[in-house]
């Protein structure tokens, strides 16, 4: 099983064991979700474990906003507690905002809002600000979605001093090369690892079918690991320093 070197003293962890997950989902259902995300977590065993963009209800733009406190998270609370995870779970959140829920065994809280809206999306929520979460002295740019497709994100993020660069999308079956051909630009742009969880399954906002095949990439652009284009799969590798 891979696992990360974790930190000593003031040293850095060498290695971070990063799972991009893509749960079965059911539209609008948070309390089905969350048990779907808890079992990926533990299947996973990794330190983070990415999802995909509103992986929690689906891509469903009128869910409700997912609150932190939200009871409904216990499940992946509790599998981050057993497994010493930090799960990136996407989900509409206040503001309202297309958001990040980081999330461990103490808790969640809203790490990230989507900066780049677009169409009926920015019609019900407000944009974020490029943001940065550490774990074991690695800082992780956070993105979602459309934030990949436009380099300006990514510069900011990197800006802001990153080692990797980590995103939610969720991309219809016929562009399941695209987080491929973006993540590779942003480690050609910045010499940062990426990690990408695509949705896959059927899901709102006529994503009748999705592509699937979440990836991670080394810092030079070469594709590590990836998972199927179906629900239920994973796939993991290590970020290495």
């Amino acid at each position: 099983m891979s696992r990360a070197i974790r930190r000593e003293g003031n040293s850095v962890a060498k290695s971070l064991s990063i799972a991009v997950a893509q749960p079965r989902c059911a539209a609008h259902d948070v309390t089905a979700n969350a048990v779907a995300h808890a079992e990926a977590i533990r299947a996973a065993d990794a330190r983070v474990v990415v999802f995909p963009e509103m992986s929690l209800t689906g891509y469903e733009l009128d869910a409700a906003p997912v609150s932190p406190d939200d009871v409904r998270l216990a499940p992946i609370v509790a599998a981050c507690a057993g497994t010493g995870t930090l799960a990136l779970v996407g989900a509409p959140v206040p503001g309202p905002r297309i958001g990040i829920l980081a999330v461990d065994g103490d808790g969640a809280r809203v790490a990230y809002g989507k900066v780049h809206l677009h169409g009926s999306e920015a019609m019900r929520f407000v944009p974020g600000e490029p943001a940065v979460i550490e774990v074991d002295g690695w800082r992780l740019g956070l993105a979602v979605c459309r934030d990949t497709g436009v380099p300006e994100h990514a510069a900011k993020t990197a800006a802001l001093g990153i080692d990797g660069y980590v995103a939610g999308v969720v991309h219809a079956d016929h562009e399941a090369e695209v987080h491929g051909e973006r993540a590779r630009r942003v480690a050609a742009d910045h010499g940062v690892w990426v990690a990408t969880a695509a949705f896959a399954g059927p899901t709102g906002g006529g994503f009748d079918r999705t592509s699937g095949r979440s990836g991670i990439w080394s810092a030079d652009g070469q594709l590590i690991a990836e998972a199927s284009a179906g629900p239920d799969d994973f796939a993991r590798a290590l970020f290495l320093k």
